[in-house]
């Protein structure tokens, strides 16, 4: 195979390898592209996290609200750390997403209703009060989930604008595809953009 390879011209052989890369790097990039072109738009609350680690280096970390799911009193679900999941979001009165089911296999959903997917980090957790506090004192359960969204790329050296507004609300606008895979694409300080991720 090797001495196949040697005899074919070096020209051919770099082009070759060139096309190969572009075809990887398109291979990464289009199903990412996808979601930001053609999936459903879903606005995102985010919760507080440690401030020491708000900003890393060249991106936000973010937790948000629909990564605590409710479990209904009395549910018999149990869920594993690792396990796939689709969570069914909704939006409320003001138009952020709420988790309001969680499923191990794909629900079917219709109106506003939009199917996530997403990964189970903890299955037994203390789940938000109406204030944003876990509250563990209901005895109610929640599971946790992470959806891949939960760290945004900025340019370099333009963080200080997230890393120092203390006070503003920060929303995030994904694109949420058909299968439930989901990217950001919009982040927002104060109801305001500040970031747009271009769909390619």
């Amino acid at each position: 195979m090797d001495s196949l390879i040697a005899r074919v011209p070096p020209i051919p052989r770099y082009i070759l390898a060139a096309l190969l890369l572009c075809g990887l790097i398109l291979a990464m990039v289009f199903p990412r592209a996808e979601i930001l072109r053609n999936g459903r738009e879903v606005r995102l609350e985010t919760v507080p996290v440690d401030p020491r680690d708000l900003f890393r280096g060249d991106y936000v970390v973010l937790d948000y609200r629909i990564s605590s799911v409710d479990l209904p009193k009395g549910a018999t679900n149990e869920f594993r750390r690792g396990q796939k999941v689709f969570v069914t979001l909704r939006p409320n009165e003001n138009g952020m997403a709420r988790a309001v089911a969680i499923s191990a296999e794909r629900p079917t959903v219709s109106g506003a209703d939009i199917a996530i997917q997403g990964t189970v980090t903890s299955a037994s957790v203390c789940p938000f009060n109406e204030s944003g506090i876990r509250d563990c004192k209901s005895g109610n359960r929640a599971v946790h989930v992470k959806y891949g969204l939960e760290s945004y790329f900025v340019p370099q050296g333009e963080g200080k604008k997230i890393e120092t507004t203390e006070k503003a609300r920060l929303e995030i606008v994904a694109a949420v595809a058909p299968s439930g895979q989901a990217a950001i694409k919009r982040l927002l300080i104060d109801g305001k953009p500040v970031y747009d991720e271009p769909p390619y």
